[in-house]
C-alpha cells in the first residue's frame, strides 16, 4: 500500500491511537483526552505540573483528572453508550442517536459535534479546586478555569456541588450543526468564539494534512510505526507558557511533562525534516535557561527548571553535551548562519563547563557528578559511585584541550 498522500496517513492511522492509553491531543494543547477501558465514559487532564499547587515535581503524575465522568446523553439526560473511532485529527462516536465527534477547535478548546437534528448533550463533573491537609489545617487552590457553551438553544444546564467538585448537565435543542465546547484555562477571561463543529473537523483535518504533507517518504514496510512517529512528535507539541519559551516537544504530556535537554536536541533532529524554525527553537528553548557558570539544566518546565536532584545522591544534574552536534546537523539540512551566531557563545560555555566544573583532577577528562547526567540514569555502570570520567562523555568533545586549559578552550565547541 502506498501512503504517500498525507490523507492516506490519516487513513493509516484510523483506530490505531487507542486512547484508554494514549491520550488525544494536538499540537500545541495541555488537554489530554481519555476514554474510560470498557466504558462508554471519557476524562480530561492537563499537561502541566500546576508546582504551584503541589510542589512535589511528580505531583501531576497522581493528580485526579481535571473534568471525570464525561458522558453522552440524550434530551432526557440518559447515558448513550457508544462505540469509539478514533483518528488523529478526531474522535467520532457511535450511539443509537447517531454520530457525535471531537476534535481541536484550538488548543485550549475542545469541541463536540452532535448529530444533525437531534437534541442531545454532555454530563460530566469537574473539580477546579485542589484540596490537600497541612499540619496547621488543609490548603484549597484552583486547579484551572472551565467555560462550557453551545452555539444552539440551551434545553437543560443544570450544576450541582458534588464530591468536591461540580456535576454539569449541558443539553442543547436540535439542528443541522450543534457544538458543545469546552473551554479550559489559566485566564480570567474566558470568553471564546464557539465555532460550528462542521468548520472545526475540516480546520482539523486540514492541520494534520498539512503536517503530514511535509513528512519526508519511507519504505513501504515501515509506514504504519513512521505515521504513528509523526503524530505523536506533534502530538506531543506544547504551547509556551511560563519557562516554556517556545513552541517545544515534550517526551509524554502524560508522565514526561517538561523539555529535556539532550531529548530536546534529538528532537531537533527530527523537526528539521518538516519545520527547520521548530526545530530550531527545540535549542533555545534549552538555552534561554543556561545557568551564569555556562550549565544548561536537565530539564525545562513551566514553573521552574532542574539542575539538581537529591537521589541516588544529591548534585547538579545536566545532560550529555550533544546539543552542538545536533545543531550541525540542522544546519547541514536547513542552513542558518543567523541561528548559528545565535548559539554559538552559549554552546561555546557549555562545553567550558564540563572542564571547568567536571574535571576533579584536571587531566583533560570531563565527568559525570550525577548519574542522571549520563541519560543512562540508574544504569549498573555507577554502582561504585561517583564522580566518572566515563568515555561516552568525552566522545562528545573536540579534541581535549591541553593541561591547564586557559583561554584556548574557549574558542571550541
Amino acid at each position: 500500500m502506498d501512503v504517500s498522500t498525507p490523507g492516506q496517513y490519516l487513513n493509516l492511522l484510523r483506530n490505531h491511537i487507542d486512547i484508554t492509553h494514549v491520550p488525544f491531543s494536538d499540537r500545541g494543547s495541555r488537554l489530554l483526552v481519555y476514554q474510560q477501558p470498557d466504558q462508554s465514559q471519557l476524562f480530561i487532564k492537563c499537561a502541566e505540573r500546576l508546582t504551584g499547587l503541589d510542589a512535589d515535581l511528580d505531583a501531576y503524575l497522581h493528580r485526579p483528572p481535571f473534568i471525570r465522568d464525561l458522558i453522552l446523553v440524550d434530551e432526557d439526560g440518559k447515558t448513550l453508550d457508544f462505540e469509539i473511532v478514533t483518528s488523529p485529527h478526531a474522535v467520532f462516536f457511535y450511539t443509537r442517536l447517531g454520530e457525535f465527534g471531537l476534535v481541536f477547535q484550538d488548543t485550549r478548546t475542545l469541541s463536540f459535534g452532535l448529530p444533525p437534528n437531534i437534541a442531545a448533550g454532555i454530563h460530566f463533573h469537574v473539580q477546579p479546586q485542589f484540596w490537600k491537609s497541612t499540619n496547621t489545617g488543609g490548603e484549597l487552590k484552583s486547579v484551572r478555569n472551565l467555560t462550557y457553551a453551545s452555539d444552539g438553544e440551551i434545553l437543560r444546564n443544570e450544576i450541582k456541588p458534588d464530591n468536591g467538585g461540580y456535576e454539569v448537565e449541558f443539553i442543547v435543542q436540535k439542528g443541522e450543526d450543534r457544538t458543545i465546547t469546552l473551554h479550559i484555562s489559566p485566564a480570567q477571561d474566558m470568553w471564546h468564539q464557539v465555532v460550528p463543529f462542521s468548520s472545526s473537523i475540516a480546520a482539523a483535518e486540514e492541520r494534520w494534512r498539512t503536517w503530514f504533507s511535509k513528512v519526508p517518504p519511507v519504505a513501504e514496510p515501515y509506514n504504519l510505526t513512521y505515521a504513528y512517529a509523526w503524530w505523536v512528535m506533534a502530538n506531543n507539541l506544547i504551547s509556551p507558557m511560563g519557562n516554556v519559551a517556545y513552541e517545544a516537544m515534550t517526551p509524554s504530556k502524560k508522565s514526561y511533562v517538561g523539555l529535556w535537554l539532550w531529548d530536546s536536541a534529538l528532537h531537533a533532529l527530527a523537526y528539521r525534516h518538516v519545520d527547520p524554525d521548530l526545530a530550531r527553537n527545540q535549542i533555545r528553548a534549552m538555552l534561554a535557561y543556561q545557568l551564569p557558570d555556562g550549565m544548561l539544566p536537565d530539564a525545562v518546565y513551566d514553573e521552574g527548571i532542574v539542575t539538581e536532584i537529591n537521589h541516588p545522591i544529591h548534585a547538579e544534574v545536566t545532560k550529555p553535551p550533544i546539543v552542538a552536534w545536533a545543531a550541525l546537523k540542522l544546519h547541514e539540512t536547513a542552513p542558518d548562519l543567523g541561528f548559528l551566531q545565535e548559539i554559538y557563545i552559549p554552546l561555546v560555555r557549555w562545553n567550558a563547563w564540563w572542564f571547568s566544573m567536571n574535571d576533579d583532577d584536571v587531566d583533560g577528562l570531563a565527568q559525570y557528578n550525577h548519574p542522571y547526567s549520563s541519560g543512562l540514569d540508574n544504569n549498573p555502570l555507577w554502582d561504585f559511585g561517583m564522580p566518572v570520567e566515563s568515555p561516552d562523555l568525552n566522545t562528545y568533545f573536540p579534541p581535549p584541550p591541553k593541561r591547564g586549559l586557559g583561554t584556548g578552550w574557549q574558542g571550541k565547541i
